[in-house]
């Protein structure tokens, strides 16, 4: 899905990249094989909000930065222990590194982010900085 705001407003091939993205995934083919963790992200006036799909992973497991206007969210997801002489079957779940960015649409407050971990769900609520926040800027009568 396009989130027009989430884009840096001096790359003017963002969208393209991601719509050849888009274009170039298999029909019927669940993205998070190729992204992890996967991401909600909603904006308002005065904060956004981030929620990414974890499970497995142990809230200790992760880290969160912010540096400029890019929030990184990063971890490791354990392998799974089996015995020595067990034989997959299927494999269908990453294991190891991760570290999935998001570019923030606004400065923010380092003052106003939160991180909660719930039921394998990560949730980062960001609120925008005063000095950024748009002003209304009343127009006198002459």
């Amino acid at each position: 899905m396009f989130y027009p705001t989430l884009y840096k407003r001096n790359d003017p091939f963002a969208l393209m990249r991601s719509l050849m993205r888009d274009v170039a995934s298999p029909p019927n083919t669940y993205r998070s094989q190729t992204v992890f963790p996967v991401v909600n992200i909603w904006q308002g006036d005065d904060a956004m909000a981030i929620t990414a799909e974890l499970p497995g992973i142990e809230p200790s497991a992760l880290e969160i930065t912010v540096k400029d206007d890019l929030l990184t969210i990063s971890g490791e997801r354990a392998v799974t222990d089996t015995a020595k002489d067990d034989v997959w079957l299927r494999r269908e779940r990453s294991y190891g590194k991760f570290s999935r960015p998001v570019q923030l649409p606004f400065n923010i407050d380092e003052n106003k982010v939160e991180a909660r971990f719930e039921n394998g769900v990560l949730c980062v609520v960001i609120g925008r900085a005063e000095e950024d926040k748009p002003r209304k800027i009343e127009v006198k009568a002459a």
